[in-house]
């Protein structure tokens, strides 16, 4: 029993993935179980324990669980099982997720204390892990806040589109004043990166809103500001707990607050941080409430150049319609020169490029949002066919993405986009086979190439029952090969020098001629 117990840290992860890949409770497992041998068969509460590592099965109920799973019992211990197969992609967005296993490594006793030196070690601030932290909850529910979306609608009466006007009466009806004040931009370094910073707006408790006067020659982002701070007066009684609003502060997030930011983990940071969260997707609910807007979407055929009849900055526009849509699998970044990721959604699990928390530091240069980024003469907007190779996995995507400025006149890209799968998928095309045919396709010819006519119908046809332009006007020009790193390029000519340094992946090459030039020697 000790050689299992030795054997077993991964055993209950291995079972849960099991059972859901298989499509069975843990009720449905117990009555399988008591069928075979209803002697030693598990109680539902006793596998839940296995499953959250909390018990060790016995060498009975292992060989049970064995028979019915068709497995061998050494599959379930530590060096018989395919421990990749554990991190389960999820069609719900996001990064595929990984077990905490074993169960004894990831206590929070333990994770409260790593994660404070994670963030140290990495130059972490706290609010940027806070956010990184909301991202995944907003990626794994796919932008649905139903209580958000109620307050707002409740406040605004489902009204659209409302004006500046509209948004003044509703700050003056919840006892809100506004004080105007005049600061101009100035110049601020951050990580041998200079940019211009701009005090937008902010709240004091309790009930007073700070705009700077130049956003009065800015309705779209006026109304923001507006909104958002009517959020914070809503959903927090105006406490003045929440970020200032200001535009080129620290990238990866809201600007930190406070006279001394470390890279300590405080309660505050997350706090804040969820408030700048719910205040902004308040905001969005209120500016576009989710059936009008939707309409309006269908409408202009999702043109993001629709905002202007709206009065909405395209930021807003881009990341309400990846909550607004009756289509789920969307992305939308928010990239700053050279590399810098202020604002990311995943809803469709598009792979990020490899970086820290905020920059991208080897992004292969063939995803439209970093070749406009770093091609100043790519002014246009642009929308693109995407097949993404992450390791044996191609994958399709559709992009739109546009230079503009923030308020402060810093240049940055905004790109949103959908996995073409699904959308595929539901409209009976074979998804897998269409997408080789355009990465082949594409390999044969350098990287890019025009998709075969029966590809460029499925995906216009797609395009138009989902009522997205910009998915019909990608088709038309050649489909481009991208990865989540330039150090990984699929193509045959890559899109980086790999001469300076052996990747990590090839460790193992080595140390395979290494056991293999020691056998011949033998």
């Amino acid at each position: 029993m000790s050689n299992l117990i030795r054997k077993s840290h991964f055993l209950g992860a291995k079972f849960r993935n099991l059972r859901k890949r298989n499509g069975l409770t843990l009720q449905d497992v117990t009555s399988r179980c008591i069928q075979i041998n209803a002697d030693v068969a598990p109680s539902v509460s006793y596998l839940s324990m296995i499953e959250t590592g909390k018990r060790t099965p016995s060498e009975d109920v292992l060989d049970l669980l064995a028979t019915v799973f068709q497995k061998s019992p050494r599959w379930f211990l530590d060096e018989n099982a395919d421990l990749k197969a554990l991190c389960t992609e999820s069609r719900r967005g996001g990064q595929s997720r990984i077990p905490l296993e074993p169960g004894f490594l990831f206590s929070r006793n333990l994770l409260e204390a790593a994660i404070p030196e994670l963030l140290s070690q990495t130059g972490t601030s706290g609010r940027q892990f806070a956010h990184l932290m909301i991202r995944s909850l907003q990626e794994s529910l796919q932008n649905e806040f139903p209580d958000l979306e109620r307050s707002a609608e409740d406040i605004g009466g489902r009204r659209f589109p409302l004006t500046v006007r509209d948004l003044l009466d509703l700050t003056r009806q919840h006892g809100l004043k506004i004080s105007w004040f005049e600061h101009d931009s100035i110049q601020a370094n951050e990580n041998d990166r200079k940019f211009t910073t701009m005090v937008r707006s902010f709240f004091e408790s309790p009930a007073r809103i700070y705009i700077n006067r130049r956003l009065e020659n800015d309705p779209a982002r006026l109304k923001y500001e507006l909104a958002s701070h009517l959020g914070h007066k809503i959903l927090h009684d105006g406490d003045g707990l929440r970020s200032v609003h200001a535009t080129g502060g620290q990238l990866g997030g809201s600007p930190e607050t406070g006279a001394h930011v470390t890279n300590e983990m405080q309660s505050t940071d997350v706090l804040c941080a969820w408030r700048d969260f719910e205040c902004g997707f308040f905001a969005e609910a209120l500016l576009c409430p989710k059936q009008p807007f939707r309409r309006f979407l269908m409408r202009e055929h999702h043109r993001i150049e629709a905002r202007h009849k709206i009065e909405l900055t395209p930021a807003v526009m881009m990341r309400r319609m990846t909550a607004a849509s009756t289509y789920r699998h969307w992305h939308y970044f928010d990239a700053y020169p050279p590399g810098h990721l202020r604002s990311v959604y995943r809803g469709n699990g598009i792979p990020l490029p490899w970086g820290n928390m905020t920059m991208a530091s080897d992004p292969c240069p063939r995803w439209a949002v970093f070749f406009m980024l770093n091609q100043p003469q790519a002014r246009k907007p642009s929308s693109q066919i995407s097949v993404l190779q992450d390791e044996d996995r191609s994958l399709l995507y559709c992009c739109h993405s546009f230079r503009t400025r923030d308020s402060a006149g810093n240049t940055h890209v905004l790109s949103v986009g959908i996995d073409l799968a699904p959308a595929l998928e539901s409209q009976g095309f074979d998804s897998i086979d269409l997408i080789g045919d355009i990465a082949e396709r594409c390999r044969q010819s350098g990287g890019q190439a025009l998709p075969t006519a029966t590809a460029q119908r499925a995906i216009r046809s797609t395009g138009r029952v989902l009522n997205i332009d910009w998915v019909t006007d990608a088709i038309e020009k050649p489909a481009s090969i991208i990865c989540p790193r330039s150090a990984a390029c699929p193509r045959s000519k890559r899109c980086a020098d790999l001469s300076s340094a052996p990747r990590v992946a090839e460790i193992g090459k080595i140390r395979d001629k290494i056991m293999n030039d020691c056998k011949a020697q033998e």
